[in-house]
C-alpha cells in the first residue's frame, strides 16, 4: 500500500483557505437565478449558499483529519471534490 504524503505548513494553508473562499465564490454565485425565482433576496440566497458549500468542505476536512491527525494532499482534493461538480 502507498503512503500518501501529509502536508503542512504555510503554502498548504493558503492554498486550502483560498480553494475555500473560491467555493464560496462558486457556491454562492450558482444560486444567483433561484433566490430571485423563490422570493429570497438576493444577498441572503448568496451567502446561504456560500457558506453551504465552504461548510462541506471543512466538514470532509474535519473528519480526514480526525482519522490520523493528518491531512494528506489526496484528503485535501477529495474535500474539494464534493463540492466541484466539474471535476470527475
Amino acid at each position: 500500500m502507498e503512503e500518501q504524503a501529509v502536508v503542512g505548513g504555510f503554502a498548504t494553508i493558503k492554498n486550502v483557505f483560498w480553494r475555500i473562499l473560491a467555493v464560496f465564490a462558486a457556491s454562492g454565485l450558482s444560486v444567483l437565478g433561484a433566490g430571485a425565482v423563490v422570493g429570497v433576496e438576493l444577498v441572503d440566497a448568496v451567502f446561504m449558499a456560500g457558506i453551504l458549500g465552504v461548510a462541506t468542505v471543512v466538514e470532509k476536512l474535519a473528519r480526514a483529519f480526525l482519522e490520523d491527525g493528518k491531512l494528506s494532499l489526496e484528503e485535501i482534493n477529495e474535500a474539494f471534490a464534493k463540492v466541484d461538480k466539474n471535476q470527475k
